[in-house]
């Protein structure tokens, strides 16, 4: 089976529910509008793409590339990203809600999460070192032998992590922070 080859194609308003996207390569297109909520991109590589104003809600991603993807606006939830291809996996995310979706297990040090909401996205054994959550919500996300070494949280809210389940050294937190990280003992923190 050929598969497709596009390259610096811009979609606009494309519901892929409703319009088969063939598996191929995608290089340096743009995805404007287009819906892919539900939709298959199994074995579908996207690379130095960009998604803007898209839904990718609970689209199937396994053995899905993305390398160097730039996601702006767009609502992707329920994605299970442990299962795209781990081959230069790295994506960027602007102003998007990734509510209920997973990082199991990934290496996300070179991603970047701005402006994000993250409401209960697992991060459960994932390697974080380094990344910032630039004015992210991420109320109810899972940290659990999660590698949040150097990770900047000063400009977070709403996080609960366990220090003592997570390599922590160096993370940077706010003052306004401290009260997610010492939930757990029940203690009441005054502003």
């Amino acid at each position: 089976m050929n598969r497709a080859f596009v390259d610096g194609q811009e979609f606009n308003g494309v519901d892929f529910s409703k319009k088969h996207l063939e598996i191929g390569d995608y290089e340096y297109c743009t995805f404007i509008n287009c819906t892919f909520s539900d939709v298959d991109l199994t074995e579908i590589s996207f690379i130095e793409c960009e998604f803007e104003d898209c839904n990718l809600s609970m689209a199937k991603l396994y053995n899905t590339m993305f390398r160097e993807t730039h996601f702006k606006n767009c609502k992707l939830l329920g994605l299970r990203f442990e299962s795209c291809n781990k081959y230069f996996f790295e994506i960027n995310f602007e102003a998007c809600i990734l509510n209920l979706s997973s990082f199991y297990q990934l290496d996300l040090t070179r991603m970047k999460f701005t402006d994000c909401n993250l409401h209960e996205v697992d991060f459960t054994e994932a390697n974080l070192k380094g990344i910032s959550f630039n004015n992210c919500d991420l109320t109810g996300s899972i940290f659990e032998n999660t590698n949040i070494e150097k990770v900047d949280f000063r400009t977070a809210i709403n996080y609960n992590i366990d220090l003592e389940k997570n390599q922590i050294e160096k993370a940077k937190f706010s003052i306004q922070g401290i009260k997610g990280l010492l939930e757990k003992y029940n203690i009441e923190i005054e502003d």
